[in-house]
Order: structure tokens, then sequence, then C-alpha cells
């Protein structure tokens, strides 16, 4: 696996995945969890408005992927939305086998 660095509006982190789609699934995961229970796991960031609360992060537009470090002119982008949609498409998918795993069980 390899090394990326992915960014987009306040977000930024790096991540060892297979390519560089995977990488920014995997921000988008990390950003969606900060709001919606993943797993039954609690949200990470709190929704009571607390300003002393850890921030929020929020993407951008566009995604932004290297392998060389944050900011480059030469990272691959993509649109946040098409990665989100595959996210969503990802997330559904593993709960409706999850849902099926404990119907045969």
């Amino acid at each position: 696996m390899d090394k990326f660095y992915v960014q987009s509006g306040s977000f930024r982190c790096v991540v060892q995945a297979d390519d560089s789609r995977k990488a920014a699934l995997w921000a988008v995961h990390q950003v969606m969890g900060q709001i919606l229970p993943i797993d039954g796991d609690e949200p990470t960031a709190s929704a009571d408005g607390n300003e002393a609360s850890k921030p929020v992060a929020v993407l951008g537009g566009r995604v932004k992927v290297s392998r060389r470090g944050y900011d480059r002119d030469d990272a691959g982008e993509m649109p946040t939305m098409d990665v989100v949609a595959d996210w969503n498409q990802m997330v559904t998918t593993l709960d409706r086998l999850q849902r099926m795993m404990y119907r045969a069980a």
C-alpha cells in the first residue's frame, strides 16, 4: 500500500491505501463519521454547538490526493460529490450485507 496525502476544504490526512480513489474514500469516511453514526459508533464531533468542542472538518468541492505532500500542483483531483456518492453506495451495501447476515443467523 502507498501513502497518500488527502485534502479537501479544512480536512487533511495521510492515508495508506491501494490507490488514490480508495484514499479519498477513506478521507470521506473520516469526515462523515464526525456527524453520522457509522457501525453503531457515536459521531466524533460535538453537535451541541459548543465552541470549545473539536472543530468539525468540512470538505470542499474537490478532493486532492497526492503521494508527495499537501498543496501540490501535481495532485490528482476528483469532485467531492463523486467520492461521497461512492462512499454512500459502499456504506449502503455493507449495511444490507450486515442485515442479511443477522437474518440468516
